[in-house]
């Protein structure tokens, strides 16, 4: 089995809301130790040594070693979940999974692609992971840091898949065969015509008019004659101009109409 990282952690005796803001306000980090064989254990963390630690594991799957201050033996572990402040980056809490060295347990590890795809290389194509994380049961001594994939021969259009992966030692695969890991597609249309689309127009090109909007008159910068304020006052104007002297024009029969609402009234001869 591979050395283990190490990291020193203390048993508390508290839960709770309130504890866990007392141990941040120390610069320690509350988590628990659970497993298959044994009942959920508290513990405590230094925020400078789990820091450290998590630059060593740098993304890779890796076992650790707990060195517990009031236990003896050491437990055997690996990152199952850690919790972080959305705002201030801070840590929350930690969890950590027990596992025996003769036994085996399930975990996710990362992909790691080896070698250039001969798609991007020469068919301009674009690499696509769609399994960051696969789930894989072995032994604590087989687990491997990575899966790692060869995309040498991958040209576009082509896909690996979890059935087609190259066998680990140890190491059985726990996703569907068909899943897709990783492939080689032809780059998006779309962004081809976007890019078509923002180009600059070429000089002297006249704008179109937005959807709706009518086309202003040619005026040259010229004000329009006198005798064209008629034609230039908009149709269905509900204020229609005055004529000279000041007093609307009667309309035609408006006087007729007037006369013969009075009744009695004499006609003219």
């Amino acid at each position: 089995m591979k050395t283990p990282l190490t990291l020193k952690v203390a048993t508390r005796a508290q839960t709770g809301r309130s504890a866990s803001r007392r141990l941040r306000k120390v610069n320690r980090i509350p988590a628990i130790l659970y497993g298959k064989h044994s009942a959920p254990e508290k513990l405590s963390i230094e925020v400078p040594e789990f820091t450290k630690l998590l630059k060593s594991v740098a993304g890779r799957s890796l076992l650790i070693e707990l060195n517990r201050e009031d236990k003896p033996d050491k437990a055997l572990s690996y990152l199952q979940e850690i919790q972080r402040d959305p705002i201030t980056d801070r840590y929350l809490h930690v969890d950590l999974h027990e596992v025996k060295a003769d036994e085996k347990f399930e975990i996710r590890v990362p992909v790691r692609l080896v070698g250039e795809s001969f798609g991007v290389k020469n068919q301009s194509g674009v690499l696509e992971i769609a399994s960051h994380m696969l789930r894989i049961r072995c032994l604590p001594g087989d687990l491997p840091e990575a899966i790692e994939i060869d995309v040498t021969a991958l040209n576009v259009g082509q896909t690996i898949k979890v059935g087609e992966l190259k066998s680990v030692e140890g190491v059985t695969f726990m996703d569907d065969k068909g899943q897709p890991v990783v492939a080689c597609v032809e780059p998006v249309a779309e962004i081809v015509q976007e890019v078509a689309a923002t180009a600059v127009p070429a000089e002297g090109a006249a704008a179109a008019p937005a959807d709706g909007a009518a086309a202003a008159p040619a005026t040259d910068g010229k004000a329009p004659a006198a005798g064209d304020a008629k034609a230039a006052a908009p149709a269905g104007d509900k204020k229609a101009a005055a004529p000279a002297g000041g007093k609307p024009a009667a309309p035609a029969g408006a006087a007729k109409a007037a006369a013969a609402a009075k009744p009695g009234a004499p006609a003219k001869k």
